[in-house]
């Protein structure tokens, strides 16, 4: 496992987690969602490459302004270059070759505006994982609360948001453990982890004040279903928990309905944190997207040196 620095067309510098062989003829990459990091999908990497081997190669960035990625500058970070950033990365990290895309939570929502922004990319794209996620309506959240119990509850998110937005600190708070008892009720379904709950504190807490809020006033504006349809005809695999507060299961259902073959799981127990409560399905569901690219991906180069072989002989039989 290495990290490096990526820096961004714009100057941002990416914290970038690389695992697995250079030359691994399948690249896959995971986006992580809102004020987490690149770490929420240490488990599932771990269980892919096991079930994988040197097959696959996997690239999880901590997103601008979010955990060991360097602070950006107000009013640069937003769903949509969150996308950029992956494209660039993409460019630069697996130029050419299958790749597929895999996104929790806000990651999924950049995979949708990278759809939208550079539909030419996913040409080479072998599977796409959504991942508790939304294609848009956000707005109506209530976090799981009743009628106007929940609606004041999200408006005072609001405004305690807009506060945090004019820190001027690099990180959310200097303690993580008195987030966990807030995290476990808005994160997390039945019975997590004790360890899960206190790394996603952990992330939380690392992640930069303004980027924090304004990825949060971005989601008001994430209205991307059109942009689904440049899934069509890629092996699509849609997860929600069952007791997901953020992103509850008809959002992810509305997302499997608008792509043609998508399929939909939805995780009885469980609630937005899916790489952390059901790491193992998830990577189970990796290795066949992965196995798939990775046949079809040999199975063209065989075409393609027969045909170069059947031209030679042609050209000798020919006298050229």
């Amino acid at each position: 496992m290495t990290g490096a620095r990526f820096r961004t067309s714009d100057g941002a510098e990416l914290h970038v987690t690389s695992t697995g062989p250079a030359d691994a003829p399948v690249t896959v990459f995971l986006l992580h969602g809102w004020a987490l990091t690149g770490d929420t999908w240490r488990r599932v990497t771990d269980e892919l490459l096991a079930g994988a081997g040197g097959a696959v190669r996997v690239v999880r960035p901590d997103n601008r302004g979010h955990g060991r990625s360097r602070p950006t500058p107000r009013g640069s970070a937003s769903i949509a270059r969150v996308a950029e950033d992956l494209a660039e990365l993409i460019e630069a990290e697996a130029p050419t070759g299958p790749v597929v895309l895999v996104g929790h939570s806000m990651g999924g929502m950049a995979l949708m505006a990278l759809a939208e922004q550079h539909p030419e990319l996913f040409s080479r794209v072998a599977g796409v994982l959504l991942v508790n996620t939304s294609s848009g309506g956000l707005t109506g959240i209530t976090l799981g609360l009743p009628g106007i119990v929940g609606r004041i509850v999200v408006a005072v998110e609001r405004r305690v948001t807009r506060l945090i937005g004019r820190s001027r600190g690099s990180v959310l708070f200097r303690r993580s453990a008195p987030l966990r008892p807030l995290l476990r009720w808005l994160l997390f379904g039945e019975r997590p982890g004790r360890y899960d709950l206190a790394e996603a504190a952990e992330q939380v807490a690392s992640c930069q004040p303004s980027t924090y809020a304004e990825i949060r006033r971005a989601f008001d504006e994430h209205e991307r279903r059109a942009a689904l349809a440049t899934f069509a005809g890629i092996p699509t695999v849609v997860f929600a928990g069952g007791q997901d507060r953020l992103t509850p299961p008809g959002h992810s259902r509305v997302i499997a309905a608008a792509i043609p073959g998508a399929e939909l799981r939805i995780c009885g127990g469980a609630g937005h944190m899916l790489p952390y409560e059901r790491s193992r399905q998830l990577a189970d569901e990796l290795a066949t997207m992965v196995r798939r690219a990775g046949s079809e991906a040999a199975g063209t180069t065989r075409k393609s040196t027969t045909k170069r072989r059947t031209g030679r002989r042609k050209a000798v039989a020919a006298g050229e």
